[in-house]
């Protein structure tokens, strides 16, 4: 279910009989044909097991679910929106970044702390993003918001990409993260530029980052 990109603001997703997806409440902006719009109180495909982890995690974004003959547009807020295509990868992105997303994705959680250790506590703490990210793994796409536009950037095991904390979007693939400092004479004397931590993405896979530092 591959998402259309009316502008850079606004995306169209084709509903056919039998599929479903879902959208963050309010993200709709107008439809064609037999579309029908219900809050999801399971939080998504993972059901209940999986809208508690995501409560108690604060990643609890309302959900509706789309079901239907027709096409949908969606947009929120006016930010940007960027289509990220899943071929079997686990995508790694906060729960208010998602505008919609296929049915055929399934959702979870996952402790920052894990990638990364208490490092990656800390960058919970730097991003604003707390230390729970929402997780999307299958085949499908996923449509994310951004302030600015996003680039996509490779991720090797050769050459790791270094991101500021907030202008990260999200990331996919076989990815480890941790925060480093990068403290120099700037920083020492009083006359840095604030970017005194950077998000180093190393393994296989892409992050998206956005054109600003700015949070939803």
């Amino acid at each position: 279910m591959p998402f259309t990109a009316l502008n850079s603001r606004m995306v169209e997703a084709r509903i056919a009989p039998g599929q479903r997806m879902f959208s963050q409440r309010g993200a709709m902006l107008a439809y064609r044909g037999e579309v029908s719009f219900t809050p999801n109180i399971q939080g998504g495909q993972g059901g209940v097991g999986s809208m508690i982890g995501r409560r108690i995690a604060g990643e609890a974004t309302p959900l509706m679910t789309v079901e239907g003959d027709g096409t949908v547009m969606f947009g929120h807020g006016g930010h940007h929106v960027h289509v990220i295509d899943l071929t079997g990868e686990t995508l790694y992105v906060e729960a208010d970044r998602l505008l919609a997303f296929d049915g055929s994705l399934s959702q979870g959680t996952m402790f920052l702390g894990a990638q990364g250790g208490v490092m990656g506590m800390v960058r919970g703490q730097v991003t604003g993003q707390g230390l729970f990210t929402t997780t999307l793994a299958g085949h499908g796409s996923a449509a994310v918001m951004a302030h600015g536009g996003v680039i996509e950037l490779p991720i090797t095991a050769q050459r790791p990409v270094h991101v500021d904390p907030q202008a990260y979007v999200a990331h996919r693939g076989e990815v480890r993260n941790r925060l480093s400092t990068a403290l120099g004479w700037r920083d020492m004397i009083g006359r840095g530029s604030g970017e005194a931590f950077q998000l180093e993405l190393s393994g296989q896979g892409t992050v998206y980052v956005q054109a600003s530092e700015e949070k939803l």
